[in-house]
């Protein structure tokens, strides 16, 4: 179904309670290995209340502002970041080093690229997460250290709740059909995204990665909805999971518009 700035708002507040007025920002389950907490080099970007850039290389937008994400976010070095498959990927950060330190994690999602990263594991956190770590009232006095060298580290699965929202690329045509998607549960990387067409085709069509968490298909001929997707994401080990938002995008969809899906990892 088509979604509404006003639908949406209510949809967040009254069906899907991570995007609800939650001060979690949103759940995080199971930390996906029994690995101890790892070290990272973790720096900030931005304003110092900000979310970095605006949606940056993943393609995120003005969703990074918004609930459930609420400009708790990060930048990724290429070992997070992956070339775009970490994106949407939830870690749990926290620093220890300095005085400002808390020593409580925050809960983070990748939403950017960080290109000039280094070390084994770097996070460029915005100015409100990097904030986030610190005691009250020493938000600023962490945010003056700048770098931080021996942070610590672990990543999660992701629990958005029960919905993940497709975002028609605004270039989208009947000849060429992009999404960005959002908001998936479990390890947050989605290794392959196919798509089918009608209601009677029992064929699916491999999408590309177009970049960060968009994808595409170009098929060459029109494409005949509604559309249903099927997402699988890595899992543990090579234990690969697949869902399917069925018919999530209608016979009358249009470029820009946002539809949710019914169903979540």
């Amino acid at each position: 179904m088509e979604t509404t700035t006003i639908e949406r708002f209510l949809y967040s507040v009254f069906v899907n309670p991570c995007y609800g007025i939650n001060f979690n920002l949103f759940n995080l389950s199971k930390t996906l290995s029994e690995d101890q907490w790892q070290t990272a080099t973790v720096t900030w970007y931005g304003p110092p209340d900000g979310a970095g850039s605006d949606g940056g290389n993943c393609g995120y937008g003005e969703t990074v502002e918004t609930p459930p994400l609420s400009k708790m976010i990060s930048a990724g070095g290429p070992s997070i970041f992956q070339g775009g498959s970490g994106c949407g990927a939830c870690y749990q950060v926290k620093c220890t080093e300095n005085a400002a330190c808390s020593q409580e994690p925050v809960n983070v999602v990748i939403t950017d690229n960080c290109p000039g990263c280094t070390g084994s594991a770097s996070f460029d956190l915005s100015g409100t997460a990097f904030g986030a770590m610190a005691s009250p009232g020493k938000a600023d006095q962490l945010r003056n250290a700048g770098k931080l060298t021996n942070a610590q580290y672990k990543r999660v699965s992701c629990n958005f709740g029960k919905s993940i929202a497709f975002t028609v690329d605004s270039g989208s045509s009947p000849y060429y059909f992009a999404i960005e998607i959002e908001y998936e549960n479990g390890d947050g990387n989605i290794v392959a995204v196919e798509l089918k067409q009608g209601t009677e085709s029992n064929t699916w069509v491999p999408m590309f990665r177009s970049w960060g968490a968009r994808w595409a298909l170009n098929p060459g001929n029109p494409l005949k909805p509604p559309f249903s997707i099927k997402l699988t994401e890595s899992g543990e080990g090579n234990n690969k999971k697949s869902i399917v938002a069925d018919k999530v995008i209608p016979n009358d969809w249009k470029p820009g518009q946002v539809y949710r899906s019914f169903v979540n990892f």
